[in-house]
This record gives structure tokens, sequence and C-alpha cells, in this order.
């Protein structure tokens, strides 16, 4: 583990590994180093590529400098790419795709960007984020409530009762509530984009690297919808379903067609 300091002097935690081209991974929500799809992704793209895999603030071993913004996030992410060398190939996984895409716009050394099922809600596919809903994760945050945070959190993304009940007796449980403190940051990051509405061509005009916009075969309408369109807006993006894939990152199959993009 190694450490980078954000412009605002929190120190972020962050593993290097493998030889090549830089590549970094940005996690969704409740993910981090130690929980989530960063290490096996890390471990099979790291025969061809020097990967870094970090700690968002508040996340693992990273500092968590209030107040929470989202131009710190984004700075954060413009350390890492600085310690790469001052650019590098980024994948951002759902509300980390939100946050890889705000900080290639935003001028962050991106050399390409390739962008996994950021939840956007872009017609009626689905139910708009409930306009109450950072207010009442913010009240369970602030009342040390993790557990009903992290049920609020995985009741708004799909995942039925029952399952959402049985996780709380699962090892994962608490990998989860470790970071619950940090889930109002992913709602800032993805509200705005979860109102029903197209996106706007001019949004992320700033992210003009090659880009693909990826998404699962399995997984809902409202998400593959919301890619295909961001797809259409980016002025170099191509889009690319993975057939048979969910929500859930699977490795072995995302790894090589990050690779094959990455060298092409």
């Amino acid at each position: 583990m190694q450490f980078v300091t954000s412009k605002d002097g929190t120190p972020i935690a962050f593993d290097r590994v493998g030889t090549g081209p830089a590549v970094i991974f940005v996690d969704g929500a409740l993910c981090y180093r130690a929980s989530g799809p960063s290490r096996p992704v890390a471990a099979l793209l790291s025969t061809q590529f020097t990967v870094f895999t970090y700690d968002r603030r508040g996340r693992g071993d990273s500092a968590n400098t209030a107040p929470y913004a989202i131009d710190r996030e984004v700075e954060d992410l413009a350390a890492l790419a600085s310690e790469a060398g001052g650019s590098a190939f980024v994948c951002g996984v759902s509300s980390g795709a939100v946050l890889a895409l705000e900080a290639a716009s935003r001028g962050v050394g991106v050399a390409k960007l390739a962008l996994y099922e950021a939840p956007f809600i872009v017609d009626d596919t689905h139910p708009p984020i409930p306009p109450d809903f950072l207010a009442r994760l913010n009240d369970a945050v602030a009342s040390d409530r993790r557990g009903d945070a992290v049920r609020m959190f995985l009741t708004l993304v799909g995942l039925p009762a029952p399952f959402v009940a049985l996780m709380r007796f699962l090892p994962v449980w608490k990998k989860l509530t470790a970071v619950a403190h940090t889930l109002p940051h992913d709602i800032l990051l993805v509200q705005g984009y979860q109102q029903g509405r197209s996106l706007s061509a001019g949004q992320w005009s700033g992210a003009t690297m090659a880009t693909l916009a990826l998404d699962g075969g399995k997984s809902p309408a409202y998400m593959r919808n919301g890619m295909r369109a961001l797809a259409r807006i980016l002025p170099h993006a191509a889009y690319r379903t993975l057939p048979g894939q969910t929500h859930m990152i699977n490795a072995k199959v995302l790894v090589p067609v990050l690779a094959e993009f990455f060298t092409a």
C-alpha cells in the first residue's frame, strides 16, 4: 500500500501492480480495495498494464476530510493520474463511472476512458430517485445508523427485500457498513442524472478522449438505455454490451474487453 496526497491534503491509499501503460480503476458505491471488484480486475490486467487501485476518500485506508464535495474526488483522481505519470487509461464502474467521466471532462489526464454501467435514469423505464432520499440517507449516517443506510441504498438500487435482510448475516455486511458513511458521496454524484431526463449533449464536453460505454446484457433496461444515451452524446464514444453480464463485475469477462480497448 502507498499513499498520494490530494490537493486538499487528504491522504489517498492506493496499490500499484503490474508493468506497462497505466490504468486507474475507479470503484462504485460501497466498494474499496479490500471489498469489491478492483483487486480481481487489477490481478488480470497487471499482465499487460500497471494498474492503480485506490480507496476513494473515506473508505479503507484513505482519509475523509470534511466537507465532502465532488470536486475533491476529482482532485483525488487527478493526484493518482499524476502519480501514474500525468496520464492514464481510466476504468470507472457504477457511480465510479460517473466520477471518472466528471474527472475526464474537467481535464484530468485521462488517455482513454472505459465506463461500465453508470446508473443513469434517462427515461420512464425506472422511477426517478426519490427527492428526499439523500436527506434520509444523510440522517441515517448522522445518527450512526450504518445498517439502515446500507439497507436504504441496497433497496434503492433494486435488491429484493429478502436478500437485503439475509445480507445482515453474511461476512460482507461488516465491510458494507464500514463505508456506509460514504454513500451520500455516491448519491451526490448520480442524483442529478437519475431524474428520468435525457442527458445533455454538452454535459461532459471536455471528455473528448476515446471512450467505451459498457453494459451487461442481463442488466435492467434503464441502465442499458442510459449507457446507450451516454455513448450518443460523447464525441468519441463506442457502445458495447457484454452478453450475460449484470451490474456485478465479472473480472474474467470485463478485463479482456478493457485490454482490447486500451491497446487498440
